[in-house]
């Protein structure tokens, strides 16, 4: 009789070895009856009927990724291709969602990025598609998370993690940089000229305002100096005159002496006379007296055509 009940027992053992099963961490066991949902099991040992139930499929909870990459014309007509990386997991509460109601999640998530990329960048420029990129991932966030949450999946994070143009745009996007650079720099440069060239002009400016004022105190120093020694000739019995022509005579030998120091200099001597700085004292006193006529004729006339005018009006 013992040996009758060996293979019962063995069987039964067995039976019992073949339901049991484990389910891991972050994962879930959908268990079916007969073909039809039965339950949903959860890390750890478990146990199904034998021959009767049977895991028609195993999900993981875990946080997955999935990148998409689209290529779209922006409003500015460039075409750009943008990579895109949605992260999703199955929520506990949609297990059952997740496992009958969507056949390929990933085809899915896909299709949505798709339609919101061809729906979104087409309305941006270039620049702008680089600027708003976090605006783009917003609004591929907001309708999976609308969409996916029927089926049993969270959207974690939408990310816009690259942008690339067509090569011939970056190129034409650095030559316009570097252009801009360019006139940037020369925008400098002429600056700095203008600056060099208005502090020389100052310099210069300056400098012959005190050459000016040195020749002038110059001048001014020699003629209280004629104008003292005039006054020593007259205290001798030397008239005016006399005293002028002396001291220009004076003048006109020294300058001769200074030319003779000087070795690389070459001196002509014209013919002249003892009374030839009484004639030049004669000359230059007519000049001067001639240049106040004309000077004094010329008021007279601006004052008769400034009266003509007056009266004409």
């Amino acid at each position: 009789m013992e040996l009758m009940f060996l293979p019962i027992l063995f069987l039964g053992l067995m039976a019992l070895f073949m339901g049991l099963f484990t389910v891991k961490q972050t994962s879930a066991a959908i268990v079916q009856r007969l073909g039809k949902f039965h339950s949903i099991r959860h890390a750890g040992l478990n146990f199904k009927v034998p021959f009767i139930d049977s895991i028609a499929g195993r999900l993981s909870l875990k946080i997955q990724q999935l990148d998409v990459n689209v290529e779209t014309k922006t409003k500015d007509d460039v075409f750009v291709r943008l990579k895109v990386s949605v992260q999703f997991r199955i929520l506990r509460d949609g297990i059952y969602d997740a496992f009958y109601k969507l056949e390929n999640p990933y085809e899915q998530i896909t299709s949505y990025v798709f339609d919101v990329i061809r729906a979104e960048v087409p309305k941006m420029k270039l620049d702008e598609v680089f600027e708003r990129k976090d605006d783009i991932a917003v609004a591929i966030m907001s309708e999976l998370a609308e969409a996916m949450n029927d089926y049993g999946h969270g959207i974690v994070k939408a990310l816009v993690t690259d942008i690339d143009p067509d090569q011939k745009v970056k190129d034409a996007m650095n030559h316009i940089n570097a252009a801009e650079r360019q006139k940037t720099a020369a925008e400098y440069e002429a600056e700095a000229e203008r600056i060099r060239i208005v502090a020389k002009a100052h310099a210069e400016a300056e400098s012959k305002r005190l050459q000016g004022q040195g020749i002038a105190d110059q001048r001014r120093e020699i003629a209280k100096g004629l104008e003292e020694s005039v006054e020593v000739l007259n205290n001798v019995g030397i008239n005016s005159q006399e005293a002028s022509a002396l001291i220009i005579v004076t003048q006109h030998y020294d300058t001769l002496q200074n030319l003779g120091e000087n070795t690389n200099s070459n001196l002509i001597l014209l013919p002249n006379s003892p009374a030839a700085g009484s004639d030049m004292l004669s000359q230059m006193t007519t000049s001067f007296v001639a240049s106040h006529q004309i000077g004094e004729e010329m008021k007279k006339q601006t004052i008769s055509k400034k009266t003509n005018g007056k009266a004409k009006a």
